[in-house]
């Protein structure tokens, strides 16, 4: 499927709904001096295209006590284990994104976890399922760049 051709309106509503995906189309559109039916039919034409899916959450997740995040790297015994091993880490709620990787890991994920004792035990539950020869764990000691808009504009500039 080829690029979807946006203008700078549909750059300026996607800016504002990065920023916050609750603000009302009615506060969008006073902001950019159009009608909110405008904006209305400019998002759901941009989640017809497939560009936006759905909206998100952002939690504090160290004001709900989970504030220990570890990265995972995963070695498998043999590749065609991938989709297995990954159907048992979906079971495991504090795994909260994995990647099938090239390099040094076949799997490499993100977890969530209360503190070290609690992480310990999220990663022995890893090291236990069939098919992962060995774990290879990463702390993070603070998340420093989180940033969707700076390449949400290069794409913007590239369009």
């Amino acid at each position: 499927m080829g690029k979807v051709k946006l203008d700078e309106i549909d750059h300026q509503i996607l800016d504002m709904l990065i920023d916050n995906t609750r603000t009302p189309f009615t506060d969008i559109a006073k902001k950019l001096l159009i009608s909110a039916g405008t904006v209305h039919v400019r998002v759901k034409k941009m989640e017809e295209a497939g560009i936006i899916m759905g909206s998100s959450l952002t939690l504090d997740y160290v004001k709900l006590g989970y504030a220990f995040i570890a990265y995972v790297g995963i070695f498998l015994e043999k590749t065609h284990q991938t989709k297995f091993v990954l159907e048992r880490l979906a079971q495991i709620p504090n795994v909260t994104v994995a990647h099938i990787t090239t390099g040094k890991f076949n799997i490499f994920c993100k977890i969530r976890a209360k503190d070290t004792t609690h992480a310990k035990n999220i990663i022995f539950k890893i090291d236990d399922i069939d098919g992962i020869s060995r774990t290879e764990t990463m702390i993070s000691l603070e998340e420093s760049i989180n940033d969707k808009k700076r390449l949400m504009h290069t794409i913007f500039n590239e369009l």
